[in-house]
């Protein structure tokens, strides 16, 4: 995936139901707190910096360090890490539900923004430190 050089705030100002609007502008003031780095659009997620990931299997591509989508049915916020990293902070968060790598929270007021906070730290300094033997981790931006 490449950034598509897309408007942030025209991205957010699409996203529909309001809350994913409200929810979005509150993620991308987190995030930008966390990462240190502006939002860019890279498809239809918002990310934060840059990375590139190789997996034993050849696979490999870009994305951002930190990432959410605004989504219809819930905001999806993606982890490299993957949730079971977090599985005792996320049992503090509040209402949401998951996959494999994914949070998806359906509104931001009902979660503890202070345990999102720390979830997020970690994944970030999970990705600076380069990854595992099941992902190699390059932060390029």
């Amino acid at each position: 995936m490449q950034p598509t050089g897309n408007d942030v705030a025209g991205l957010i100002a699409r996203a529909s139901p309001a809350i994913r609007r409200r929810d979005a502008e509150t993620l991308t003031a987190l995030l930008q707190e966390i990462t240190g780095r502006e939002p860019v659009v890279w498809g239809s997620i918002i990310g934060f910096g840059s990375v590139h990931y190789r997996y034993p299997t050849g696979t490999e591509g870009d994305s951002g360090v930190l990432g959410f989508a605004p989504r219809k049915a819930a905001t999806t916020i993606y982890l490299f890490d993957g949730v079971d990293a977090h599985a005792d902070a996320l049992a503090e968060l509040g209402p949401h539900t998951t996959g494999v790598g994914c949070l998806y929270i359906k509104d931001l007021e009902q979660i503890d923004l202070d345990v999102l906070r720390g979830i997020l730290e970690r994944s970030m300094a999970w990705v600076e430190a380069g990854g595992t033997d099941q992902v190699q981790l390059t932060v390029t931006g």
